[in-house]
């Protein structure tokens, strides 16, 4: 990396982040760990909650919700009380808690218990992706190093203080990603969405008790700011961004990885100089600047771009979880958006009908389209059907599937309009996400004993002339699948 790549980066969660041995205490203890933590033991809860409020640190997993902010919404003298670390990392494009997680753990741990101090949480959880089986062991490996050396359990430090901290691993399902239904899994049921009651979760979460909620990335600067102060955290990234954030950088690019930056650099930095630039030397066509779920940015507007949440809101999209997945020139945006509605649909668990319908025909209709049977209407179709998902589910689920569909139907309305124009995907000699046909209609075999036809009363034959299949007459009509073609 060149030293004008270099001065880009800076480096606070990932410095020395190769060292071989930074994920075993010694190592940590080494690079100056669990000093933040010694620290926070002589201040109390209220001072640690107050640095944080006052280094303007924001929740790194998604919603970007203010943490010291979060954290006072809980009520006081209120236990059980309980703090939650979201490492159910399943955004498609983001890697980076895996990353924090697998090379420094005892820096998260660190974190975790320091938060904990600062909302008086009786116990700690710390909800794992349930594919991240390696990481499991990792954490737990922590947890027990942790444990051995008086940094968790009984008596933390020779304060008196006690504090339990366990490892749930998930069991694979996206959608216990997002807080409401990681909270229903951990505490033993479906993982899935349930009606939020008042200040959820900081009053009622995990147990119907007061919870904090926090991602890796998040908690992982809480020792940082113990440590050096809020001043020193605010003293690189922007006036509301404060501090730096780890980007995952994806898709059509040289070097594909996770950076961390000072918040507010200029996208087109990021991709050309920390990226090395478009893949092939292609010309880029599309960002999703926040994961999967994000908005797309154009070409034009990711010039203008800076990564920073307010920037990023600015252009119609959001930061998310700091996934920046580039599309070159040749990528079809409708393979790419049928890929993507697939995915939702796959992963909504099924709860709100909105949602459960609206991400079925979503991906219906994208695979027609990209298959080469999509018809003139389908284009005002898809952004009526995302229209009447967004907002109307429990959880976020239902705004991750319609906001990227919705805008790339919007932004690459010419690439949609091409494939159903020319009954064929214009980047590919054969569509390679095929339409998927709802029901198989098989020929019929002769049957030597026919039974005999139904009597159907003189006055019902009218309403049999044409009865609508499951999804109604008029749905089936709309998305070409009825029995008239």
């Amino acid at each position: 990396m060149s030293q004008a790549t270099q001065s880009l980066t800076h480096a606070r969660l990932t410095r020395d982040i190769d060292s071989p041995n930074l994920s075993t205490l010694d190592g940590y203890r080494a690079w100056g760990g669990y000093r933040a933590l010694e620290k926070a033991i002589s201040m109390t809860p209220a001072e640690i909650s107050q640095a944080v409020s006052d280094s303007g640190l924001a929740g790194r997993g998604g919603a970007g919700f203010p943490t010291g902010r979060k954290w006072s919404l809980m009520p006081a003298d209120k236990h059980p009380r309980y703090l939650v670390c979201n490492a159910d990392e399943s955004e498609p494009g983001t890697f980076k808690d895996r990353y924090l997680l697998e090379r420094n753990p005892h820096l998260v741990l660190e974190g975790i218990v320091i938060a904990a101090r600062a909302v008086e949480a009786d116990q700690a959880f710390i909800y794992v992706r349930g594919e991240y089986a390696e990481i499991q062991s990792i954490i737990q490996r922590c947890l027990d190093e942790a444990v051995v050396a008086g940094l968790v359990g009984d008596d933390i430090m020779g304060s008196g203080w006690n504090l339990d901290v366990v490892m749930h691993g998930g069991a694979g399902a996206y959608i216990c990603g997002e807080e409401n239904a990681l909270l229903e899994s951990l505490a033993g049921v479906r993982g899935r969405p349930r009606p939020k009651p008042p200040f959820f979760p900081a009053a009622i979460g995990v147990y119907d008790a007061p919870t904090a909620l926090n991602n890796v990335e998040t908690l992982a600067n809480v020792p940082f700011i113990v440590e050096h102060g809020a001043d020193e955290f605010k003293s690189v990234g922007t006036e509301k961004s404060t501090g730096t954030r780890l980007l995952c950088l994806s898709g059509h690019v040289k070097r594909p990885g996770v950076y961390e930056v000072p918040q507010g650099i200029p996208m087109t930095a990021l991709i050309d100089d920390l990226g090395g630039g478009m893949l092939d030397g292609k010309t880029l066509k599309a960002v999703q600047p926040g994961g999967s779920s994000s908005q797309f940015l154009t070409a034009k507007q990711v010039k203008e771009c800076a990564m920073d949440a307010e920037s990023i809101r600015a252009l119609g999209s959001m930061a998310g979880s700091g996934a920046i997945i580039v599309i070159a020139e040749d990528q079809c945006i409708v393979e790419y958006t049928s890929r993507l509605a697939d995915f939702y649909y796959r992963e909504s668990c099924g709860k709100c009908t909105p949602c459960r319908e609206g991400t079925f025909w979503l991906s219906r209709v994208v695979r027609r389209i990209e298959a080469g049977a999509g018809r003139s209407a389908d284009i005002d179709l898809m952004v009526d059907v995302c229209n009447n998902i967004d907002g109307k589910s429990l959880c976020a689920l239902g705004e991750a599937a319609a906001w990227p569909i919705r805008s790339s139907v919007q932004q690459f309305t010419d690439d949609f309009r091409a494939h159903i124009d020319a009954h064929a995907c214009p980047f590919h000699d054969q569509p390679v996400n095929p339409a998927i046909p709802v029901a198989r209609v098989e020929t019929p075999r002769e049957n030597p004993h026919p039974a005999e036809p139904p009597q159907i009363p003189p006055g019902d034959q009218a309403n049999t002339a044409r009865r609508p299949g499951p999804m109604g007459d008029k749905a089936a009509r709309l998305l070409g699948l009825d029995d008239d073609g």
